[in-house]
């Protein structure tokens, strides 16, 4: 079987399992973050799934929307909006900028921080983004908060191909709402980034999918 044809493969599963409200494990490539991210679609996103996203994954929860959704909900890049030296000059190693927006709880949740206050904020995000023209995010939503929010750039994997655009284009190929879950993995031992072979182990361990950053870009970029 042909290295395209396998990856053509793993992408058709990954594609089921989000359809399922089942996680994958997704590595960008290893000259660029060198990280496998635990990635669920926000909809499908319990109490249980952000236990697993804190305890096995161990990185930063975010949600991940799509340029149209995020602009629809005027949703900034963080940087534009924090009048301080420290927001200027990222010198990213990896990107050219931060995709990082606001950070948020639903208006619902107590301390926010919770696994039922994280799982109801990102299952109403998802529900916000498939309904994104008839939402209210100020009303439904409240800065500062603990769910961290990504845009997504507009042409997806042809102008960015970090794990927020791998995890939309996913997302958008299964005809899934924009809004992706994305956490990355960390070795407990080392504390740096879980490697791709553990990621993968981890992955077999547990009937997951696990597929490269370049299977996605060869079959949806």
């Amino acid at each position: 079987m042909s290295g395209k044809t396998a990856g053509v493969s793993t992408v058709d599963r990954a594609l089921e399992a989000l359809a399922a409200g089942e996680p994958i494990l997704v590595h960008d490539a290893a000259d660029r973050e060198g990280e496998t991210d635990l990635i669920y679609h926000a909809g499908a996103v319990t109490p249980e799934a952000v236990a697993r996203l804190r305890n096995d994954a161990g990185g930063l929860i975010c949600v991940a929307l799509g340029h149209g959704v995020a602009e629809t909900f005027d949703l900034p890049f963080l940087a534009d909006t924090i009048d301080h030296p420290a927001a200027g000059g990222h010198d990213l190693g990896y990107d050219e900028r931060s995709s990082f927006s606001l950070t948020v709880n639903h208006r619902e949740t107590y301390t926010g921080i919770t696994d039922d206050d994280r799982s109801l904020t990102i299952r109403s995000i998802a529900r916000a983004a498939e309904r994104h023209a008839e939402t209210d995010f100020a009303e439904e939503f409240r800065v500062p908060g603990h769910v961290h929010v990504l845009r997504g750039a507009p042409e997806l994997l042809d102008q960015r191909r970090g794990h927020t655009e791998l995890g939309l284009a996913l997302a958008e190929a299964g005809d899934l709402p924009p809004a992706v879950v994305v956490c990355e993995m960390l070795d407990d031992g080392t504390g740096g980034a879980l490697s791709p072979t553990d990621a993968r182990a981890y992955a077999e361990e547990h009937g997951f999918t696990y597929l490269e950053g370049a299977d996605v870009v060869d079959r949806l970029g």
